[in-house]
């Protein structure tokens, strides 16, 4: 009874720091739809982050279809930005949530088209007079897409959470070599070195055919494109590098080959948290919930280090 006292308290308390909105934006022969969430009291301008989710159905909040509930962990950096006196957007890619519109289909979608969105959203920010700064954060896939938008955007600092350091088609061979017998890798690696050419592939083996279909091989071949260590490289702006030693899905390896590639950008390891952004250390039982429990809330550390970085001068 008391627990759930607390949680109604803290509830309010979100509510009335905090102003939620719907927002959207007309690009590419379609709309995409997201949330805009500002902190109440606050006086003059404030800085503005744009959130971007990671890979495949991942919504606005950071919870896919894929996974068997919610795990909210982009709207909790919202709401831990809000109290930070930090305003956010987040959004549903083309083809994801509210943005599920008949116009986008997987076989057209593109990576480069994801880069060009969050560059409209950033030039979009830039022209809205409330907002002092404008910062893009990306997450997984996001962040490769938010070290691209933040040049294109001008963006005035850009944050990259759980990226990879790595090519996409060098991620899948590393990921796969170990788990393949030797006949299938090598046809795994038929497969990505055609799509890396940019050329599909008519022939997949059935137990590849989940990475490697038809309709998503226009995708994989624009994403074999886009080197993280060049494009974050090449970024003349401030660059925060979020990790943490729990990550599943990405390894620390991964931030390690974004900062050798920028020295200047700052990084940030953050002890215990995994890719949905929670604090869950070796605990492999509160790892798995993690992934569909909105119960756990992201890292303090990271709500800290972030908000920290976006107010700098």
């Amino acid at each position: 009874m008391r627990f759930k006292l607390l949680l109604s308290l803290l509830m309010v308390s979100l509510s009335a720091a905090a102003a939620q909105r719907p927002v959207s934006l007309d690009v590419g022969g379609g709309t995409v739809y997201g949330t805009e969430l500002t902190p109440d009291g606050v006086t003059g301008k404030m800085p503005v982050v744009l959130l971007h989710s990671g890979s495949g159905p991942t919504d606005r909040d950071g919870n896919s279809t894929m996974l068997p509930g919610p795990n909210d962990s982009l709207k909790m950096v919202a709401e831990g930005l809000a109290r930070h006196g930090i305003a956010s957007i987040r959004y549903d890619k083309r083809a994801i949530g509210a943005s599920a519109l008949p116009v986008w289909k997987e076989e057209n979608l593109r990576l480069d088209d994801y880069v060009s969105d969050a560059a409209a959203w950033l030039h979009k920010l830039r022209a809205d007079p409330r907002f002092s700064r404008v910062v893009m954060a990306g997450h997984s896939e996001g962040a490769q897409i938010a070290s691209e938008a933040c040049a294109q955007g001008r963006a005035d600092a850009c944050v990259l959470i759980a990226g990879a350091g790595h090519t996409l088609d060098e991620i899948l061979h590393d990921q796969l070599k170990d788990k393949l017998p030797p006949p299938l890798m090598a046809e795994s690696d038929r497969i990505l070195a055609s799509l890396k050419d940019g050329k599909t592939v008519d022939k997949v083996p059935p137990p590849l055919m989940s990475l490697y279909h038809p309709s998503v091989q226009p995708y994989l071949i624009s994403s074999f494109q886009h080197d993280p260590r060049k494009s974050i490289a090449a970024l003349n702006m401030p660059v925060l590098i979020l990790q943490g030693t729990a990550d599943i899905q990405v390894s620390q390896d991964e931030a390690k080959a974004l900062s050798a590639a920028a020295p200047k950008a700052k990084l940030v390891i953050i002890e215990g948290m995994n890719h949905v952004l929670k604090i869950v250390g070796s605990d492999e039982a509160l790892q798995q919930k993690s992934y569909a429990s909105p119960d756990l809330p992201v890292a303090p550390q990271l709500i800290d280090a972030l908000s920290s970085f976006v107010k700098a001068p």
